[in-house]
């Protein structure tokens, strides 16, 4: 199955636009499945039948491997076999009919909007690393990249005047995200006083590191759990805190799911759906507070 395992990994990269990331994801799992099936005797696709993946599945989960792990390995080997079955290399496809549980997931850690605020009020802004820092801030919070989106930002991709910011997903599919006054006015102020500063020449990056170079995604988690612990907040703070923060405090404010599934890049309304769970709490005062007619006037009808 190996050579099969290349071209399949080969046509991801060149066809779908996946991201290194998720292609060693996808490798991992399959050469998994692979190791597993061979144990068994099977060395070719097409001797893998629903009874050897279903087997495969039941073992990872007596051996307490995560329902999370689980999931994304079953949709890893369902493309293997789906791809396999579209080139005609095999005829029939094993895991057609296989029905995998589906993964819940669980409801994301939100920061408080007193969180966030104390948060971002940490970087020492006369200092040109503590206004990148702030700008850094601000911008994953106004917009709610990702990590790895924010660190691979060129000068370029950011207009303050119009305010919006051009970013690629994890598929490389371009969008368009808004961001408001506050982050501007931060950013432009980053631009003009410190990035001058700490910029080496000629170097694109957006936000550089202390050397001058692009920044690292564990050079931002240091810099965000630093600023965490700074501002007194017990929760364990990572990048993606602040992104799923963005979403939930959108929906707590009236924003419609589709428009922030569209903001965060998600391919599935499912991924976005998650963050109402946090903002439910929220919906009764909101009815309360803005429904016409959550209360009793004084000539309305009493029992």
């Amino acid at each position: 199955m190996k050579p099969h395992i290349a071209s399949f990994i080969e046509y991801l990269r060149d066809h779908k636009g996946l991201k290194s990331a998720t292609l060693s994801s996808y490798q991992k799992d399959l050469e998994q499945f692979t190791e597993a099936m061979l144990e068994r005797g099977i060395e070719e696709a097409g001797q893998v039948s629903k009874v050897h993946i279903s087997l495969y599945f039941s073992g990872l989960k007596e051996a307490g491997r995560a329902a999370a792990s689980i999931t994304r390995a079953s949709v890893s080997i369902r493309s293997f076999f789906r791809y396999l079955t579209r080139e005609r290399i095999l005829a029939h496809d094993p895991f057609l009919q296989i029905e995998m549980p589906r993964h819940e997931k669980k409801a994301p850690h939100i920061l408080t909007e007193a969180e966030v605020g104390r948060l971002l009020d940490m970087p020492d802004t006369a200092t040109p690393v503590g206004l990148r820092d702030k700008a850094m801030l601000e911008l994953l919070y106004g917009t709610g990249i990702r990590v790895s989106e924010l660190i691979l930002l060129n000068v370029q991709d950011i207009d303050t005047s119009l305010r919006f910011v051009r970013c690629g997903g994890d598929t490389g599919k371009e969008r368009i995200i808004p961001f408001g006054e506050l982050t501007a006015s931060w950013i432009t102020k980053y631009l003009a006083e410190a990035r001058p500063i700490l910029i080496e020449k000629e170097e694109e990056a957006l936000f550089p590191n202390r050397l001058g170079g692009r920044f690292s995604r564990q050079g931002f988690w240091k810099t965000i759990k630093k600023y965490g612990n700074e501002a007194g907040i017990e929760a364990d703070i990572t990048p993606h805190t602040i992104r799923h923060s963005f979403a939930a405090h959108l929906l707590d404010h009236g924003a419609d799911l589709r428009s922030v599934q569209e903001m965060l890049g998600h391919a599935d309304m499912s991924s976005t759906q998650v963050y109402i769970r946090k903002s439910k709490d929220n919906l009764k005062s909101v009815y309360q507070s803005y429904h016409p007619r959550a209360r009793i006037q004084q000539n309305d009808p009493q029992e």
